[in-house]
């Protein structure tokens, strides 16, 4: 999101490390909310899980200094999901060193209670490789109009073989690309061929990191084009 030098993003995590985001250039939303009800509809939650935040949270704030007219960023997370920071930087574009951690307060949530809910929702402990734009949850959920001919979202499936520098680096270069240059909305969900070695031959994947369009079909894929980003927008926006 660099390409705007001024918004405010928010991101929520689940226990189980799926990730749902949100970003507002007018700074005029509150997503925090926002965010837990799109989680409900992702995972077909009874309720709300307002109860992850502000623990499973994390925050980014850039605006243009008055005095200076220089571009100043306060990225903050806590301490619960500190460890997706590379893929917050990714999604934000920001740079891993600019997130402060946040001290831990027993006021942002108490684990103990935190964990009386896992059997109520339990689909908040798995992981499901989820980071979704709520944006992009939005507008698929929108009805298409009759004039409206193009995709109202693509879904995207990005194939990696653990957490490898290669698979990082893969992530990084298709968040930021995406958000930058993808006009239409997109969900893409991250899928770990370690964990799901099923999902490697259901989609035969043979190499990896491999980007598969699911949607709009025909199904499209990309595998080692990663130097061509013209090449990857061009495959991706084809019909």
């Amino acid at each position: 999101m660099d390409q705007h030098q001024s918004y405010k993003g928010i991101a929520l995590f689940t226990p189980g490390g799926d990730l749902i985001y949100g970003l507002d250039v007018d700074k005029s939303k509150h997503w925090h909310l926002d965010l837990c009800e799109g989680l409900q509809e992702l995972l077909h939650l009874s309720e709300s899980p307002h109860f992850l935040i502000p623990a499973y949270t994390a925050t980014v704030d850039q605006w243009i200094d008055p005095k200076t007219q220089q571009i100043r960023v306060m990225s903050e997370v806590y301490p619960l999901v500190q460890r997706f920071r590379p893929l917050l930087s990714a999604i934000f574009g920001t740079t891993l060193q600019s997130w402060t951690v946040l001290p831990w307060q027993e006021s942002y949530g108490d684990p103990t209670i935190i964990e009386s809910y896992r059997e109520q929702f339990p689909q908040l402990w798995e992981n499901h490789n989820l980071a979704v734009n709520l944006a992009s949850l939005r507008a698929s959920a929108a009805p298409a109009t009759s004039l409206d001919t193009s995709p109202r979202t693509y879904i995207l499936r990005l194939f990696i073989s653990g957490h490898s520098q290669a698979a990082t680096q893969a992530l990084t270069t298709l968040y930021r690309f995406l958000e930058e240059n993808l006009s239409d909305s997109y969900t893409l969900k991250v899928v770990d061929i370690m964990k799901h070695p099923e999902q490697a031959e259901l989609n035969q994947i043979s190499a990896t990191p491999t980007l598969v369009r699911v949607y709009p079909e025909p199904k499209r894929r990309i595998v080692g084009e990663w130097e061509n980003l013209d090449r990857i927008l061009q495959i991706i926006a084809t019909p």
